[in-house]
């Protein structure tokens, strides 16, 4: 099986370049331009990412483009493009004015690139310089009503070149440009798919870890438990799973998932931990500080009962791929929104090897694969929820009463959702419970009580997300019943912020 490489320059849509991709059943692999790429069979096209930088800044990513060119099938997009023509002795000005929004494309000459795709279709522009003259041994092909150089390739290799960014949405047939690319261009094969990827992994997982045993952290989510089922159908019992019971998770969650655990045939050990965890929680406010805290009590709690299994020499995660892209920064240290939600630390403090069966998967080719393992749609379409819990949609300190108030809050929205079969709609809908109380009425008597809020959005992957356009009726009724059912909240507001500016979480 052939993959495609993409070089990333640090652009905010590098990841989107590997969605496009990946939806065509094609493998690839994102690297960050300074690593370098060695052509080897395997690699069937390299995509050069777009860059926030200029190629003619004193300090702009660099690449070595006679790695690739002439070997492999290269796709050059907006920085990646500009760095081609510079390099190959072309030139890049600054534009007089910011390329950025919708223009029109039409291609000037027949490529294989644009094959099926409409005269005058819309692409998405965003960059500031421009490309004023082609290099030697490359021609023109495609230009829009305001860019004249927005396509490119060589005379006689496989190297094409993009003013615009035909990974976006607002590119209207780039999915077909990309198709082009991978099956008219680099004859790619569409063999990336979930039945493949699961015998594969079965096969390596199986080869690996041989005779040894292996732990496994659950969490209840999609990720580890499809992680797990992946490890056990390689090595069966060899495998033993750890679900820990942090005191923050939804409502009757742990003895629910624990059952469905060991339907699926799982060696499931459950730890009650509510009160160890709730205790070193007390009056702590800062986001940041619970989640170390909690990453610190799992690793302590999850190292206590992995010691009583004898023999073990592998720690299985549900690592995947955004996880491992976001961890590799292109150009040094990435500024910390907040700490990730899969615990660091275990394989260094417990001296275990690592397997991570889904490293290379986006959350729904994850999903996929449940779904091709036989696990049930409670399992795989289950919305995602953080590692830390309810610490973090309790915009305060942590206590036991706000938990359950907050779990029964959060119930009546998800039991709605599913009632009124919304819940499928939505990539992710949970309840925060503010640091605010607010003046109500209820009967005769004046209250003054929590106020909750209500978040559901709609995402592929989690990197970017909308908010979900529920029915107003739904919404109303959801407000109604968490008011009168959950003693202590008078007031339910529902946040309509997207990803970015904000995140899916509060904090």
């Amino acid at each position: 099986m052939k993959k495609v490489i993409i070089v990333d320059f640090g652009s905010q849509y590098t990841q989107l370049i590997a969605r496009r991709v990946r939806e065509q059943h094609v493998f690839c692999e994102i690297v960050p331009f300074h690593r370098g790429v060695e052509v080897k069979e395997d690699i069937g096209g390299v995509i050069l990412s777009g860059s926030p930088c200029s190629v003619n800044q004193e300090d702009a990513p660099d690449f070595a483009l006679d790695s690739i060119i002439g070997k492999v099938p290269v796709l050059a997009v907006c920085y990646g493009a500009q760095l081609l023509a510079k390099k190959q002795s072309g030139q890049v000005a600054r534009s007089e004015m910011r390329e950025y929004g919708r223009a029109h494309f039409n291609a000037t000459e027949k490529s294989p690139l644009f094959k099926s795709v409409t005269p005058a279709s819309q692409v998405w522009m965003s960059h500031g310089d421009t490309i004023t003259q082609l290099p030697q041994g490359y021609h023109l092909i495609g230009s829009t009503e305001t860019v004249e150089v927005a396509a490119f390739q060589h005379d006689s290799l496989p190297v094409y070149a993009l003013q615009f960014h035909p990974e976006v949405t607002h590119s209207l047939e780039g999915g077909q440009i990309v198709r082009n690319f991978l099956f008219e261009v680099c004859k790619l094969k569409p063999d990336w798919t979930p039945a493949a990827f699961i015998e594969s992994t079965v096969a390596e997982v199986r080869e690996r870890v041989g005779d040894a045993k292996v732990i496994c952290g659950l969490s209840g989510g999609v990720d580890s438990t499809v992680a797990a089922s992946l490890i056990h159908k390689a090595i069966g019992d060899q495998l033993t799973c750890i679900f820990v019971d942090n005191g923050l998770l939804r409502k009757n969650e742990y003895e629910q998932v624990l059952t469905q655990y060991e339907q699926l045939g799982l060696n499931v050990i459950g730890v009650n931990a509510k009160e160890r965890f709730w205790g070193e929680l007390a009056e702590v406010t800062d986001p940041e500080t619970k989640r170390k805290i909690i990453g610190r009590i799992f690793i302590e709690v999850f190292q206590e009962e992995a010691d009583k299994i004898k023999g073990a020499t592998f720690l299985a995660q549900g690592t995947i791929y955004p996880d491992v892209i976001e961890s590799v920064s292109v150009a040094g240290p990435s500024v910390t929104i907040k700490s990730h939600h899969n615990v660091g630390g275990l394989p260094e403090k417990m001296h275990l090897k690592v397997v991570e069966p889904l490293r290379n998967l986006f959350k729904d080719e994850v999903r996929e694969v449940g779904y091709d393992l036989g696990l049930s749609h409670d399992f795989v379409g289950r919305h995602p929820f953080p590692g830390p819990g309810l610490a973090i949609r309790i915009l305060s300190d942590v206590t036991p009463e706000k938990v359950a108030l907050l779990q029964e809050v959060d119930a009546i929205f998800i039991d709605s959702l599913k009632e009124k079969e919304l819940y499928d709609e939505v990539w992710q809908a949970f309840a925060v419970l503010l640091p605010v109380s607010s003046v109500g009425v209820m009967g005769d008597e004046r209250t003054y009580e929590n106020v909750v809020a209500l978040r559901a959005v709609g995402s592929r992957d989690g990197m970017t997300a909308d908010w979900s356009r529920l029915p107003y009726d739904f919404l109303g009724e959801v407000s109604n019943r968490i008011i009168n059912q959950v003693k202590g909240v008078n007031r339910v507001v529902y946040d309509i912020s997207s990803k970015p500016p904000a995140t899916i979480e509060w904090e």
